[in-house]
């Protein structure tokens, strides 16, 4: 296994999911709901992409110190984090946007 390619992968796909997401709070924001729901799709299934390697890495790793962690890695798991926490906050965010256009 190439390391290097895997924790990028990781890093792709997990900026992938949060530029989605943002980009369907645009769309809610601009009323598009149609693109807003597949963009959060999109957004859920890069994020996922980037869940399966990140498990796939704890399975290798068997909680034995057996995958090398370095600050590429470190870095690569603030990025899941970061876009896991902003595709939660965009949905709330998308759904607060949902309520006040249709009060309107």
């Amino acid at each position: 296994m190439d390391m290097e390619a895997t924790v990028m992968e990781l890093i792709i796909n997990a900026g992938e999911s949060r530029s989605l997401a943002m980009q369907a709070l645009q769309a809610a924001r601009k009323g598009v709901w149609q693109d807003v729901d597949r963009l959060m799709q999109d957004a859920a299934d890069a994020a996922k992409r980037a869940h399966d390697v990140q498990t796939m890495l704890i399975g290798m790793d068997e909680g034995c110190g057996k995958v090398p962690v370095n600050l590429i890695l470190v870095h690569a798991q603030d990025h899941i984090m970061t876009s896991m926490l902003a595709r939660e906050l965009i949905a709330e965010l998308i759904e607060v946007q949902r309520q006040l256009q249709h009060r309107t």
